[in-house]
């Protein structure tokens, strides 16, 4: 596992410990970003402040930091994973760009103060056939994570049904292997 693309681009990414998480793959996260860079009209990388939800290695995350994004917040329960994006962002030389919080996100509040939010960028990947993107999505929808117009990227797994909350349109989605990439957009 590597970053893609950007000023960190090639640079190896550790997993955190255990069996329990699924990283996205370099070649899935690739044709991600170039749809983020290239295929979404009026959205920018540059500056962005983003949530990565089920973080994992944070590998999301940071390639958006590794891209130009200003600021990325990385949530998960797990205490490896957590320690997993700490490792990854303090190699990387992102930890000041990166805020980690153990969190249960389906069960979120409004963010911390020191969360730069609402974000413009939310990525969410939780474990496959878990049903926990959509309550997740919801609390980042209404709890003021989300800036009106925000972009949010679902992993999923193929075959899996995804449907989100009200005020979150789909716009585009893309399988790879075993994974789907729902894009959605918020119209509030």
């Amino acid at each position: 596992m590597r970053i893609v693309g950007g000023r960190h681009r090639g640079r190896p990414l550790k997993g955190p410990k255990g069996s329990a998480v699924r990283p996205t793959s370099d070649r899935a996260r690739e044709s991600l970003f170039n749809i983020l860079v290239h295929g979404q009209e009026g959205f920018s990388l540059k500056g962005a402040s983003v949530v990565d939800v089920f973080s994992g290695s944070g590998a999301l995350g940071l390639e958006a930091l590794s891209r130009g994004a200003a600021q990325a917040t990385f949530i998960d329960n797990n205490s490896s994973a957590i320690a997993a994006v700490r490792a990854n962002a303090a190699v990387l030389k992102e930890w000041r760009k990166a805020t980690l919080l153990k969190l249960d996100a389906t069960r979120l509040a409004p963010p911390p103060l020191a969360v730069r939010a609402p974000c413009a960028l939310a990525f969410l990947d939780p474990p496959y056939e878990s049903g926990l993107a959509e309550p997740a999505m919801q609390g980042l929808q209404t709890k003021g994570w989300l800036t009106a117009d925000a972009l949010c990227v679902v992993e999923v797994a193929a075959i899996e049904p995804f449907a989100p909350p009200r005020g979150v349109e789909v716009i585009d989605e893309r399988s790879y292997g075993a994974a789907r990439f729902v894009f959605l957009q918020l119209r509030l």
